[in-house]
């Protein structure tokens, strides 16, 4: 049970709490004007420092704000297997940090005297130790969390968490809220979880599918046809590499081979230009040997003798000896031209051998160089081969992952209807639970409403999540629906802390009561002391003097239950005994 709420700031009003029905209560004073609301008396903000000191995120907690994050604020609770209560301190401005009066976390043994010493723990540590000791969570248990449980038992206005009885804040999926309130009723919370899993599975799938529908995000994943294609072609592609590797080896000095190759080439090349110029040479020396004949003489004379003109003895040895002369200029030319042909057919036929050679030397060169090749050759094939793998292996997973998106869908339906048919079956099996929730909300309800108003708490497997649907019979109403939150948190609370499931407390804020009728708001006070008392627990509800002047006149006498202080609406009268600006609005 909590026992006080307090602060180091000594303009901060204490509250202290008893067992049973606790009435924290706002009054108007003399003073307070038409236009004063004691909405800035600080009821809310009890609620709001309970679930800060009890491991809430300071993100938006009322203890961060710039006019209350030096204050340390405390709560003294007992706790279970302690003989004396525990107190436990946090600041707005080292949200990181919870105080505790003594180590109950069981992680700091080798500390001496923790008994009498504070224990500083992180809110992740503080929130694992509420989980084990105030609801019996230990280990890893996924879906169910402490600071869930904890909203059902102490509802946040701020998280509009009197909206419906089975969410604790806007727009909280179905299956996380049924998970939690499984564990509470006794039910195969584990089970319920399978809802939540495959409701994520069910949200990813649907984003998935929207990429895929995008043009451009489309590409990432495709269809699984056109992947299989070209997973086709890509596994040829490396197969192929696979075989080229394998053949492959590795010539010694490849470069140097690859170098006598290339002069081997090049002198062949200019060989060949080297005959084309012999050649040519030999060809006009083969002409000009043709062209190269003695001149016919003989007819000069009976030339001259027709003419008249006798050559004398003289005459004739100066024209044999000319023409001696002349027979051996042609000689000489001939032997000359004659030498000049042989050489450069000598010339032509040593080219023919050493291209003949070179060719030969050239076509081993090829031979070795085409059997293999250098090191970095080999390296960059495997490179490709790796390049050409990974290339193949994100194919295969944006195939999986087209296949199971396609496959989804009927996998998803399966799964659900597989998981629907195991929790109605596991209704079946805990019929005892389900009943003993079902006969306290009824008989809580009819205590409101008369035993003549039907009333039922319906739970059964649904296709996305556990139903859990609290109902009575009447006008769909802000007061009946209200009235339904009280009696479904009323029914957790004493089931969970029945059966060591949940802590000893309740907590309801006043607007839960708004739009109540006020017949209805004495007997659910009634019945709160009344239950409080047989079960041993403790119910704390924030409210206004006026909400309960009208229980005081249906017949609900509500003093032995109102506890110190009486909070005011005027600038000293609030919780915090001062007023400062939270989220627009001026509190007190």
């Amino acid at each position: 049970m909590l026992r006080r709420l307090s602060a180091d700031d000594a303009r901060f009003k204490t509250v202290d709490f008893s067992p049973g029905l606790n009435l924290l209560v706002a009054d108007t004073t003399s003073s307070s004007a038409e236009t004063d609301s004691r909405n800035s008396a600080g009821k809310s903000s009890v609620i709001e420092l309970v679930h800060f000191l009890l491991g809430a995120k300071s993100s938006g907690s009322l203890a961060t704000n710039r006019a209350l994050r030096h204050i340390t604020f405390s709560l003294t609770m007992d706790w279970p297997w302690q003989d004396d209560p525990l107190e436990v301190r946090r600041r707005g401005d080292s949200p990181k940090v919870v105080s505790l009066s003594r180590d109950v976390s069981g992680v700091s043994a080798d500390t001496l005297f923790t008994d009498d010493q504070d224990v500083e723990l992180s809110v992740e540590q503080w929130n694992r130790v509420i989980e084990r000791d105030l609801f019996g969570l230990d280990g890893d248990h996924p879906g169910v969390s402490g600071r869930a449980l904890l909203s059902f038992l102490i509802r946040r206005v701020s998280a509009h968490g009197f909206n419906e009885p089975t969410r604790t804040f806007s727009r909280q999926p179905a299956a996380e809220a049924s998970s939690n309130l499984a564990y509470l009723l006794g039910l195969d919370w584990q089970l319920v979880n399978g809802y939540r899993e495959l409701n994520a599975r069910k949200a990813t799938r649907d984003q998935l599918r929207k990429a895929v529908n995008d043009p451009v995000w489309g590409r990432i994943v495709g269809s699984t046809a056109d992947l299989r294609g070209q997973i086709t072609l890509a596994e040829a592609q490396v197969e192929r590499l696979r075989a080229q590797v394998a053949a492959f080896q590795v010539v010694p000095e490849y470069e140097r081979l690859k170098e006598r190759a290339d002069q081997v080439s090049r002198r062949i090349k200019q060989l060949a230009q080297d005959d084309v110029i012999d050649q040519h040479n030999l060809e006009e020396l083969q002409g000009a040997v043709t062209e190269t004949t003695d001149v016919e003489v003989s007819y000069l004379e009976p030339a001259y003798r027709e003419l008249g003109v006798i050559l004398n003895d003289q005459v004739r040895r100066r024209f044999d000896d000319v023409k001696a002369f002349h027979h051996s200029v042609i000689r000489n030319r001939r032997r000359f031209l004659e030498e000049e042909i042989q050489e450069l057919t000598d010339r032509l036929a040593a080219r023919r051998q050493q291209r003949a050679d070179l060719g030969e030397d050239q076509a081993r060169l090829l031979r070795e160089l085409a059997e293999g090749g250098a090191l970095e050759a080999l390296t960059a094939l495997q490179t490709a081969l790796g390049r050409e793998e990974a290339a193949l292996g994100a194919l295969r997973h944006r195939f999986d992952a087209a296949q199971a998106l396609e496959a989804s869908t009927r996998q998803i339906t399966a799964k659900s209807l597989e998981l629907q048919q195991a929790v109605d079956l596991d209704l079946q099996e805990r019929r005892q639970q389900t009943d003993e929730a079902i006969l306290l909300f009824s008989r809580y309800a009819q205590r409101l409403y008369g035993e003549g108003r039907e009333a039922y708490l319906a739970i059964e497997a649904g296709r996305t999540s556990l139903n859990i649907t609290p109902r009575i019979d009447a006008d769909d109403s802000r007061g009946i629906n209200n009235m339904v939150i009280f009696c479904f948190d009323l029914t957790l609370a004493v089931l969970a802390h029945r059966h060591e499931r949940g802590p000893d407390f309740l907590i309801h804020d006043s607007h839960l009561y708004d739009g109540v009728d006020e017949r209805q708001v004495a007997r659910a006070l009634a019945l709160a002391a009344e239950v409080t008392e047989e079960e041993h627990m403790q119910y704390i509800v924030t409210l206004n003097t006026d909400t309960l002047s009208t229980a005081a006149q249906r017949g609900f006498n509500p003093e032995p239950h109102i506890r110190s202080p009486r909070l005011t609406d005027d600038d000293e009268g609030g919780l915090f005994g001062f007023r400062f600006k939270a989220t627009g609005k001026a509190k007190a």
